[in-house]
């Protein structure tokens, strides 16, 4: 190949890879937000559809106005159910509710999982879940986790620990490990810096991790983790 050509195949390269780099993280973005509306919107619909029947004319049936309609609703109806959900009677009204899941066995599995997972990522500060560090997949590797909470090994009475290993890109899914607690690094990191490197396969990281477990303080010293509700 001559040289011209090759000088041009490789800026060409650069240029299409410094578009991907731009163009990407956008992306991405609008496929996120789309998934998100398009949730709203379609959870909206009926009362839409509703309101269709009840007012005259024919403008709230516009693709745009149907759209727009079902996710301002949506949104209005989210907020309404969390302000109350937020106030005593509310909250008395959420324990009769789940408390009457619970008599439904296998949608009070599916509930009570997808609420524990939803409450673990929305995790505020000061709570007590941790981003840790655990060698996965091989000793000297070591994947972000979730540290969830803590059990007792009902045969040693070793304390273990519950981590919940997200994908990176895609953090939905991931795996569920149960360790001994000796095996996880704890780190400094927030959620907001864990998910900004599991979205973003650690190019959006903080300068340093606490990577390798501090030494262990003389047995006298030594204080056991605190467990997790």
């Amino acid at each position: 190949m001559k040289p011209v050509y090759a000088r041009s195949l490789r800026g060409m390269q650069r240029n299409i890879l410094a578009g991907v780099i731009t163009i990407g993280p956008l992306f991405i973005t609008y496929l996120i937000f789309s998934f998100l509306l398009g949730v709203l919107a379609k959870a909206g619909l009926p009362v839409v559809w509703l309101l269709g029947e009840l007012i005259p004319g024919d403008w709230i049936n516009e693709t745009w106005v149907t759209s727009l309609l079902s996710v301002v609703l949506t949104l209005v109806v989210l907020y309404v159910v969390g302000r109350v959900t937020s106030l005593v009677v509310g909250r008395q009204a959420l324990r009769l509710f789940e408390a009457a899941l619970d008599r439904l066995p296998f949608v009070a599995k599916i509930y009570g999982s997808v609420r524990q997972l939803i409450d673990s990522m929305m995790v505020k500060s000061g709570s007590k879940q941790r981003i840790v560090l655990v060698d996965f997949p091989m000793p000297g590797q070591k994947s972000i986790g979730f540290l969830t909470r803590t059990l007792i090994d009902a045969t040693t009475g070793e304390l273990l620990a519950v981590v919940l290993l997200p994908n990176a890109i895609n953090p939905t899914s991931g795996l569920l490990q149960i360790m001994p607690m000796q095996r996880v690094t704890e780190t400094d990191l927030n959620m907001e810096q864990a998910m900004s490197m599991l979205m973003t396969g650690g190019a959006v990281a903080p300068e340093s991790i606490q990577f390798s477990r501090p030494e262990l303080a003389a047995d006298g010293e030594a204080t056991p983790p605190l467990p997790l509700a």
